[in-house]
């Protein structure tokens, strides 16, 4: 299969693409780095992607930022991170999919336990966390041509430990590796509409 993948320098996205490339043709995206670029919260850039790399099997993001912060001080503007990047930047991703995709080809978003174990700091990343696998279920039953979408819900990763580990006191942390697997078990897989918590 022909796999796209989105934040394919990151941390799961770079542990993702090695396991895809085993059995298949992945073409690794970043905002500024892989064999083609797009910015997630722009869907003309999506287009132009999706243009670029022609008709896929699959594609997989591991991308998008949120806002970590007080609620007591945060802005609007704060708030509006999350939702233009990780939320509207998947779906963005998701609706331009649909159009590219082979028939019975895959979309797989990216969520987090934020969504169902809040944090201090993390109120936007709940909203946005909850947000995405909402949109994900409701998808799922329209989505023309066999097309399938999931979510996976990783917790904090082993690697992002030193960066995160402030935040989430008391979360046991994962591998990339490990949470890697729940991608690979969406795009090979043929259930639909699936959240793949990995905590």
């Amino acid at each position: 299969m022909k796999v796209i993948v989105i934040g394919a320098s990151g941390t799961i996205g770079s542990a993702v693409a090695e396991q895809l490339s085993a059995r298949h043709e992945v073409l690794c995206v970043g905002r500024n780095s892989g064999q083609y670029q797009a910015d997630i919260a722009d869907i003309a850039s999506i287009e132009k992607l999706f243009d670029k790399a022609g008709k896929a099997d699959a594609v997989v993001v591991a991308a998008g930022h949120v806002h970590f912060g007080l609620l007591s001080d945060m802005t609007p503007e704060q708030f509006n991170i999350g939702l233009q990047h990780k939320l509207m930047g998947q779906v963005n991703v998701a609706l331009v999919a649909q159009k590219y995709l082979n028939d019975g080809g895959s979309i797989t978003l990216t969520s987090g336990i934020v969504g169902k174990e809040p944090i201090r700091y993390g109120a936007n990343a709940a909203a946005v966390n909850s947000a995405v696998e909402g949109f994900v279920r409701g998808a799922a039953i329209e989505l023309p041509r066999g097309l399938r979408i999931n979510v996976v819900s990783p917790t904090i990763l082993t690697e992002s430990l030193e960066s995160y580990g402030p935040y989430f006191h008391g979360f046991e942390t994962v591998p990339a590796s490990r949470v890697a697997q729940a991608y690979v078990k969406s795009v090979d897989g043929l259930q639909t509409g699936q959240v793949y918590t990995v905590w």
